[in-house]
């Protein structure tokens, strides 16, 4: 997968969402050199859909983790980044959506020209082979419905729909405000990742070089000048030159941090950690945020659930048929609702799965059961993502500020509440069993629960955001500002993270990114 250093058009650090997306377009065309710190995608969990949760805190995760959050009751949590091919696109729970209009005009409304949402859509339909409208189709990532989703998902779905939730196929786009099943980036009931997608069918292209194993250290200028990066690959210390630019899409934990490491951040930060200063740049790391997610569980009376899906029948049924539990991604359903009558687009996501889980694992609860998440996916706390030291190999501070305005906390302890009440319907009374009632029934349990409970939903965006301000990281063509040919590709050039789970408005950036390089822009 490598034919070593050298001089590339494009260097692409980051093999994930967005890096895959830039590595298939730009080498039609271009000598690109694609760099990704993991490994290869060869874990047999990556691509058994219901497996993820067992990838995380393992080699091909990051295993970053904040400081502790005064939001959380101090408790720091984890913070999942893909390391491997694919990136997190590797070890997410697969959801795929392209997110609510208000989204991208937002963006759009902050003077960031085309990323409009009537802009976006035609991005979104070049990466989608979906199965028919809104999605596009003949596109390198496949997105599939549910292959056979669990029948307590099916009563969820008429739970929702018996407090006033309106049934949506799909639950997305100007239909968000909703409930419905899930779409998946699978294929044939696996995993389908970014590298599934685009990378690999492109592998044997002789204008890309795609390194695994390779950690980049710092951008390497000229001045101010981006002309290469400096990285490390199998004990050797390496250098590859990039004529054209050097494209950061490591992720918005990874790419402010390579920017500081490089000399391009807030100065006397830098300062202080012994980095010399290539450009002043007092947003870099700032404007981080992620969507907060709890989770509701409850005992179930059936054992139709996935807490025992690892059994040698469904086993046979993936390996001979691709059908059964393990086909399953988890979370087959979701509702988004806004809660608050005097906003126009959903602040509040219900995510479904048959199961227990809590936070990242499943619960510490025996036997079979079902558990709603909720998350704030309009956030208003903003953190940062700072230097813990100069050294390349150190992690970096991460700080997501959790529920430090207070809207976040009202929102979720509104979800919590939404979340019971569905929970509480004739539709899912068949399998809800009420010895155990989660998070207490009135507003001040529900906030207690949220404090004690709330987690990363590992939506992490923002942190090198686009923008006409000074404290804008990168232009509206994602462009860092300060210096020459350096741009950001990935999530962390979002305004705002979108109110739905990044893979896809993250590919749709990278895609609108190299249109807009490709056009000479």
């Amino acid at each position: 997968m490598s034919r070593g250093s050298g001089e590339y058009d494009y260097v692409v650090v980051g093999a994930g969402s967005a890096g895959c997306v830039l590595a298939n377009r730009l080498s039609e065309t271009h000598d690109v050199l694609l760099l990704e710190a993991g490994g290869p995608d060869d874990k047999r969990e990556i691509s058994v859909p219901i497996a993820h949760p067992d990838l995380l805190d393992t080699e091909v995760d990051w295993g970053f983790e904040t400081v502790p959050q005064d939001g959380l009751d101090g408790r720091a949590v984890h913070v999942a980044q893909g390391r491997t091919l694919g990136g997190s696109s590797s070890i997410n729970a697969q959801m795929y959506f392209r997110g609510h209009p208000a989204d991208y005009d937002a963006w759009a409304a902050a003077g960031n020209d085309g990323w409009d949402h009537e802009s976006v859509l035609s991005h979104f339909d070049r990466i989608e082979d979906g199965p028919g409208s809104p999605f596009g189709t003949g596109g390198p990532q496949h997105v599939a419905p549910q292959r056979n989703p669990n029948p307590v998902t099916e009563a969820f779905v008429e739970a929702a729909v018996e407090v006033g939730f309106p049934r949506r196929a799909p639950v997305d786009g100007p239909n968000l405000d909703g409930v419905g099943f899930t779409h998946v980036v699978q294929k044939d009931g696996e995993r389908h990742s970014a590298a599934d997608a685009f990378l690999k069918p492109v592998l044997d292209r002789s204008r890309l070089t795609a390194e695994t194993g390779a950690t980049v250290r710092r951008v390497l200028f000229d001045g101010d000048r981006a002309t290469g990066v400096a990285y490390d690959r199998d004990g050797e210390r390496r250098r590859a030159t990039a004529t054209e630019e050097v494209i950061l899409s490591a992720g918005a934990i990874n790419s402010p941090h390579l920017l500081m490491l490089s000399g391009v951040g807030p100065a006397e930060h830098l300062s202080a950690h012994g980095v010399d200063v290539v450009a002043d740049s007092p947003g870099v790391g700032q404007n981080l945020h992620d969507h907060p997610l709890v989770w509701v569980n409850y005992d179930a009376t059936t054992t139709d659930t996935y807490d025992g899906a690892d059994t040698l029948v469904n086993l046979a049924k993936y390996l001979l048929l691709k059908r059964g539990p393990l086909t399953s991604n988890g979370a087959e359903a979701a509702a988004f609702w806004c809660s608050q009558d005097d906003i126009d687009a959903p602040d509040v996501q219900l995510l479904f799965a048959p199961a227990q889980i809590h936070g990242k694992d499943l619960a510490d609860r025996d036997g079979n059961g079902f558990s709603i998440g909720v998350a704030a996916v309009h956030p208003r706390s903003r953190g940062r993502v700072r230097l813990a030291s100069s050294d390349p190999a150190a992690a970096p501070e991460i700080d997501p500020g959790y529920l430090a305005h207070d809207d976040d906390l009202a929102a979720m302890v509104q979800g919590v509440l939404k979340a019971q009440a569905v929970a509480e319907t004739d539709a899912l009374a068949p399998y809800r069993d009420d010895r155990y009632r989660p998070a207490g029934g009135d507003r001040a349990a529900a906030r207690d629960h949220v404090r004690s409970n709330a987690a990363s939903y590992f939506h992490f965006a923002g942190s090198c955001r686009m923008g006409t301000d000074d404290r804008s990281v990168v232009d509206d063509r994602l462009r860092v500002r300060g210096v020459d040919a350096l741009r950001v590709v990935d999530a962390s050039v979002m305004p705002t993270v979108p109110r739905v789970n990044t893979h896809g408005p993250t590919m749709m950036v990278a895609e609108r990114a190299a249109h807009l390089i490709r056009n000479g822009d």
